[in-house]
Parts: structure tokens; C-alpha cells; sequence
């Protein structure tokens, strides 16, 4: 007997399932790869006929909520956008949530309860239960929190440890997946933006990375790519909010065994799997090594500064002069998100023996412009990520900055080092008449 049979009288179709949304109504969505599209799909088709409803979609917003870009009565709320929230965020469409660093006796966004919570999971097991499959995020405590929880039951999704699991009988309604569903794909990059990365990223595993870390690496094309760049180090452990592909096989290399790791030994932890292959997802589904849970536990400052050499690797958009790092704005426009970088950043410095690496390339090209990514100041209205006095270590294609301690006129020297060598003169010029140095 399948799950279908056993279940038969929570199986319900999409519409059926979001009629319990009500006007005034706090809607919480499954991240990432938790995002329920058949639920969406019929909440959003509701979106004139409900009013003041609230609705936390954040991080991979797969389906618009609005019809023809016209407001109705959702208010959708993200704390981190991708490259298709922000023509949203451009027309007023979408709020940006400012989040707060996470603890781990606190839920990660539960300011106000959710009434409804839409999430897929796989299908029941013997024992009825479901699991998250990829991600976790925040899945367990919102469901535990809301009044009304609907599974979209999905069949492509895995197993882990952790807190990777919910009890059938604490959902309410069950509808299938969509068979369009997939895999998340990396972004694509182009050769120039490989190269960098790989030079940043070899630098990195070979300067910086030490045998037996806990590693830590963040969303964005640099950080993202450095797993490839650490089969010669031995003992390696993993902490992260993401894991990465290339870590499976690091894994499998016996490279990342977590044998010197302070807090779960031998694990491999995370909030979710980041863009893996099917075969890489195959690798760990059902192996004990890979546990998810809360971001509340992984991106908690203080559960991060208890591993001892933690080394966390975090892209950035810019980075000044003094050593401030932004990786979410462009001036005053939202571009992505806090994230865990903060926390990360701030956890490794409290860590022993624990190092906070920013990565980025040395220019970007902008409107057919190219543009130095380590500039003098920021821009009006730029968000700074990671406070200066938690600067640690900056990498670029053109070496390796090390902003910890140092002096202001140490830090802008360092940092002139390793900009593109275009932008330098005018650097040193920017820096004697706005902080006297160089």
C-alpha cells in the first residue's frame, strides 16, 4: 500500500488545500527547494479575492504572486532576493525583511505566528514520517508553530539527519508535486568569471585553508566554487547554512570526515544542500553522515564561535578601503541578502583559531563599464554587511589582504595591493585625500 492509499483522506487537490487561507492571514512557504509550486500556483490564483494577506516567500521565489504585475491583497515578504525577485522589488511589488542574527533558543522569523504553512515533503515512510528532503531552514519550527500545515508530497526528495523530519500526522492536507519539478542549477558564469574563481578559490584551499577546519562556504560564485580546491587537505569538517556541491566527493575522498570538529563530530551540517547534481544528491541521500537543521542552530553565532578553527569562505558585491563588506546592496537597491554572512563573520572571530575570508573578484563590468569592486567608499545608501572591526581576511585574483589588527593606513595599503591594477592609482589618490594614508 502506497502513501497515497494510506493517506487517502488528507490527499486533497492544490485548490482545495489553500482554501484555509482566510483575509489577514500570516502564509509561510518552504525555501528553496521546500518551495510547494502546485500550492503556490493556486494560493497566488486567489490573489484578488483575498485581502491583507501576508506572505513569507523567501529565498527562490519560482512563480510570480502577482497577475500582470498588477498589487493584490498579498504583501510578500523576502530576507533575501534572487535574480528574479528583484524586478519585483523594483516595482514596489515585494518588502525586504531586515533579519536578525539567529539563536538557537528562538525561531529564525516567528515575530508573529503563521497561520498557514505551505511546504513540500517526501513521501510518509513505514512510520509516517516525511522528510524536508534538501532543505530544512526553518521548516520544523514553523510547523510546529502553525495553525494549518500542507504537505506537497514530492517523490525526487531525500533523507537526512538532523532535525530533517516532520510526523504525517502534524499535517493537515496532502497534495502531490507537479512532475515539471527540478533540481536547482548553479547560476551560469561566464569563462572570465571561472577563471577568477578559480584563482581566488586556489589561493584560498592553498593559503588560508589549514587541515582539520570546520568550513563554512557561502552563497555566490567564488565562495561557492571552493570545494574543488580542497582534495589535498585531510580532516576537514563542515558547518555552513549551504552545502555546496563538490562536498559529497570530499566526502567520498575521505577529504571532509569532520573527525576534529568540536560540535557534531563526523557530520557533515547544514540548513540545506545547495545546487547539487542528481547524482551528487544520490550520494547522500540516506547516509548518516549529512545532517539539516535549523538556521537557527547553524547560523547561530555563538554554536559557530564554538568550533575551533572555523574558517568561513563569504562572496561580497564590495568591499572599501577601511575593510566594511557589503554583499547586499547596490547603493540603495536590495540586490540579495544578509544571509548568514554576518553571523559566519562574526562567529569565526570568536572561534578559536577561526578566520572570516571574503572573496570577490577585483572588478565587475557594469552596463558595459568595468567597474573596481574594492573602491574608496561606498556608494550612498549602501548597506554594510560586516562591520570593519570584523574584517578579517580579503581575496581577490590578486592576492590575499589581511585587515585583522592592522592599522587604517595598513588596511588601505593592503587592499590597493590586491585591487585591479587600473584602478590603483587613482586608489592611492582617493585614500590621501579621504583618510590621509597611501
Amino acid at each position: 500500500m502506497d502513501w497515497r492509499e494510506r493517506y487517502a483522506e488528507k490527499l486533497v487537490t492544490p485548490d482545495d488545500a489553500v482554501g484555509v487561507v482566510r483575509d489577514g492571514d500570516r502564509v509561510v512557504i518552504g525555501m528553496h527547494y521546500q518551495t510547494p509550486l502546485a500550492l503556490c500556483r493556486a494560493l497566488a490564483a486567489r490573489g484578488d479575492a483575498l485581502q491583507r494577506v501576508e506572505i513569507e516567500n523567501s529565498i527562490a521565489t519560482f512563480i510570480s504572486w502577482w497577475q500582470d504585475d498588477l498589487p493584490n491583497g498579498f504583501n510578500v515578504r523576502s530576507f533575501f532576493l534572487q535574480a528574479s525577485d528583484r524586478p519585483a522589488m523594483r516595482k514596489g511589488l515585494l518588502d525586504y525583511v531586515i533579519a536578525p542574527p539567529t539563536r538557537s533558543d528562538e525561531s529564525y522569523w516567528l515575530d508573529r505566528k503563521p497561520d498557514v504553512f505551505l511546504v513540500s515533503v517526501s513521501p510518509p515512510d513505514d512510520g509516517g514520517w516525511c522528510s524536508f528532503g534538501m532543505s530544512v531552514w526553518g521548516a520544523p519550527e514553523v510547523a510546529r508553530e502553525a495553525t494549518h500545515v500542507i504537505g506537497e508530497v514530492n517523490e525526487s526528495f531525500i533523507r537526512t539527519g538532523g532535525d530533517n523530519r516532520i510526523h504525517v500526522s502534524q499535517i493537515e492536507r496532502l497534495v502531490e508535486a507537479p512532475r515539471e519539478w527540478k533540481f536547482l542549477r548553479r547560476p551560469p558564469r561566464t569563462h572570465e568569471e571561472d577563471e577568477i574563481a578559480a584563482v581566488i578559490c586556489s589561493l584560498v584551499g592553498s593559503e588560508i585553508v589549514q587541515d582539520g577546519d570546520t568550513l563554512q562556504m557561502g552563497t555566490g560564485t567564488v565562495s561557492a566554487a571552493l570545494a574543488s580546491f580542497l582534495s589535498h587537505r585531510r580532516d576537514l569538517g563542515v558547518h555552513s547554512e549551504l552545502i555546496f556541491g563538490g562536498i559529497p566527493e570530499l566526502v567520498e575522498q575521505g577529504v571532509v570526515t569532520g573527525a576534529r570538529k568540536t560540535l557534531h563530530p563526523g557530520k557533515v551540517v547544514g540548513a540545506s544542500f545547495g545546487p547539487l547534481t542528481k547524482h551528487e544528491f544520490a550520494m547522500v541521500d540516506g547516509d548518516p553522515r549529512y545532517e539539516l537543521y535549523c538556521m537557527s542552530h547553524t547560523n547561530d553565532i555563538a554554536v559557530i564561535a564554538a568550533h575551533d578553527n572555523m574558517c568561513v569562505v563569504n562572496n561580497a558585491l564590495l568591499v572599501d578601503l577601511t575593510g566594511q563588506i557589503n554583499g547586499e546592496t547596490l547603493g540603495t537597491e536590495i540586490y540579495s541578502g544578509t544571509g548568514g554572512a554576518f553571523a559566519f563573520a562574526v562567529g569565526a572571530l570568536h572561534a578559536k583559531n577561526g578566520r572570516s575570508v571574503t572573496v570577490l573578484p577585483s572588478t565587475s563590468v557594469v552596463h558595459g563599464e568595468r567597474r573596481s569592486r574594492i573602491v574608496p567608499m561606498f556608494p550612498q545608501g549602501s548597506a554594510v554587511t560586516v562591520p570593519r572591526g570584523y574584517a578579517d581576511i580579503i581575496v581577490t585574483e590578486y592576492g590575499i589582504a589581511r585587515l585583522k589588527g592592522q592599522t587604517l593606513r595598513r588596511r588601505v595599503e593592503e587592499l590597493i595591493a590586491i585591487a585591479h591594477p587600473d584602478f590603483r592609482a587613482e586608489m592611492r589618490a582617493d585614500a590621501r585625500r579621504l583618510y590621509g594614508t597611501a
